[in-house]
């Protein structure tokens, strides 16, 4: 049976589990939402997810949204990314802070400044936001001093929450240069056989509303 990830391109949530899915050679197809046409807002669309965002993933009955539970649940019925037994718990101990520290930041942060029109820019929040992932990138690139990965000495749902957002082109305030132990991690992680950039692995890029 093969999954399916109800996802768009410029959705770093997204990216997460469809890394995850692509990483992990399970067979998955990604499903285009119109996000930006309003799909996600229609009657469909909530009836599958009522919180009418993406990514939906859909595995025979199970339905599952956020991209940490969808990490969660390939670490636990696939055996993918969970780290060892010892490790399950810190894997997801940066999956979260991932999720509230830092993507929700730089998310809404690159939205606010590709996404928007720029006469409706918020100039105060972009700034605000930006100084609360200048302090969540110092966290990850101290982390990542002595360290391939962030847990371990392999990829685990850690990396894939984490590392999402990072490879998109888009500014909005991050400079792999300006973070060393990041940029090496980054390299890491894109150096793993079979990783491919968001616009390659999901439908859906700003180019196609260009």
């Amino acid at each position: 049976m093969t999954i399916k990830l109800h996802c768009f391109g410029e959705s770093g949530h997204s990216y997460k589990a469809a890394l995850a899915l692509e990483l992990s050679g399970l067979n998955w197809e990604p499903v285009f939402v119109d996000f930006f046409g309003g799909q996600h807002r229609g009657d469909d669309f909530r009836n599958m997810n009522v919180m009418a965002e993406c990514p939906v993933f859909v595995d025979g009955d199970t339905t599952l949204t956020q991209s940490g539970a969808i990490l969660q649940y390939i670490a636990d019925k696939y055996g993918k990314f969970g780290g060892t037994e010892d490790q399950k718990y810190d894997v997801l101990r940066w999956v979260l802070w991932d999720n509230h520290k830092m993507s929700s930041q730089v998310g809404m942060t690159r939205f606010l400044m590709n996404f928007l029109p720029a006469d409706k820019r918020p100039d105060q929040v972009i700034d605000f936001n930006q100084s609360r992932m200048k302090t969540a990138f110092t966290t990850l690139n101290t982390h990542l001093e002595d360290r391939d990965f962030i847990v371990g000495d392999a990829l685990t749902a850690a990396d894939l929450s984490c590392c999402a957002y990072l490879y998109y082109p888009e500014p909005f305030g991050f400079d792999r240069a300006d973070w060393p132990n990041i940029d090496r991690w980054l390299t890491n992680i894109s150096d793993t056989p079979g990783w491919k950039h968001p616009y390659d692995l999901m439908p859906g890029n700003p180019a196609d509303r260009a």
